[in-house]
């Protein structure tokens, strides 16, 4: 392209600028499959005694949630683990309450140590127990408290991003720190680990482990039989001891967290070993395979329901 020709682009870039117009073929914007996010580790052994000091620090009242967020290293700013995805540990020591509020983004709680806590959803209570996975929908009140001995601790997953990619995203306070809420009974929010193993054990007994995901479980609703949450899909994989997966990529970025076992994830270029309570994030279609040493258990939720519903979602043997 000629000198003269660059000139006359190059002043009518400007000239269109001024208007707030751009030429698409100078367009700088991403044209392939997969994000900025990068595959990352946040290891219990770790996190652990941060959350312990955040407890000493500054009391649940003083931060209304105590938590520390999983910002992945390549979003910095965000406070996001993914483009799509919200991540933290949250921590609440005996006979503290974090107040009730509700906000319109949706919220997924995975319990991960302790016990005597409870998650008061829209008028029912329901236990915390290690590995038990809780739904608390957008715009449901809900509070959280500790009636047992020790510190419990959980992994909060919220689809924050959305909220804020629509300007939808609005939150309010309760009046009263907490809400009367009865017991509940067979709740629909709340899916308890020992009937997750169940169902993965049934499962074992009747197919092959899958090639790359082991024996997995897709959580739904069973009154509708739908995700969740319109936007994230919600699963629980059993890796049995030995299992080593073929290498797969999905376009659903995806946060994972070691209920129990160890082994391993390798992502991308990126080689993880696995101990109880990691959490990890496979970036979307990155390539990614797991390996366990002993059983191994894993929660994951991902943005899949949002992408099947508007018909992005792929998947692929790599």
């Amino acid at each position: 392209m000629s000198a003269v020709v660059n000139s006359d682009l190059a002043r009518f870039s400007k000239e269109i600028s001024a208007l707030g117009l751009k030429p698409l073929w100078e367009r700088v914007m991403r044209l392939k499959a997969g994000t900025d996010a990068q595959p990352a580790i946040w290891r219990w052994k770790d996190t652990r005694p941060l959350l312990m000091r955040a407890c000493e620090l500054i009391t649940a009242k003083q931060a209304e949630r105590r938590v520390l967020m999983l910002e992945n290293p390549a979003l910095a700013g965000t406070t996001f683990i993914t483009p799509a995805l919200f991540a933290g540990l949250q921590a609440i020591l005996p006979g503290e309450i974090a107040p009730t509020h509700r906000h319109t983004p949706n919220a997924l709680r995975l319990i991960v140590e302790g016990g005597g806590a409870y998650t008061a959803v829209g008028g029912e209570r329901i236990a915390m127990r290690p590995g038990d996975f809780i739904v608390t929908p957008g715009w449901s009140w809900h509070d959280h408290g500790n009636e047992g001995p020790a510190p419990v601790v959980w992994l909060d997953g919220l689809d924050t991003a959305f909220a804020n990619l629509f300007g939808a995203h609005f939150r309010e306070d309760y009046p009263e720190e907490k809400q009367i809420a009865a017991p509940a009974r067979d709740s629909l929010l709340s899916f308890p680990f020992e009937r997750t193993r169940a169902s993965l054990e049934r499962m074992s007994k009747s197919e092959d482990p899958h090639p790359s995901h082991g024996w997995k479980l897709r959580y739904s609703n069973p009154v509708t039989g739908r995700d969740p949450f319109p936007t994230m899909a919600v699963f629980m994989q059993w890796l049995p001891r030995g299992f080593a997966g073929r290498s797969r990529r999905s376009t659903d970025g995806a946060v994972y967290c070691v209920v129990e076992g160890r082994g391993r994830a390798d992502i991308g270029t990126a080689h993880f070993e696995l101990a109880p309570h990691d959490v990890f994030v496979v970036p979307s279609w990155e390539i990614h395979r797991f390996a366990a040493a002993t059983d191994c258990f894993i929660f994951s939720y991902s943005d899949r329901a949002a992408q099947e519903a508007l018909g992005f979602w792929r998947e692929a043997e790599a």
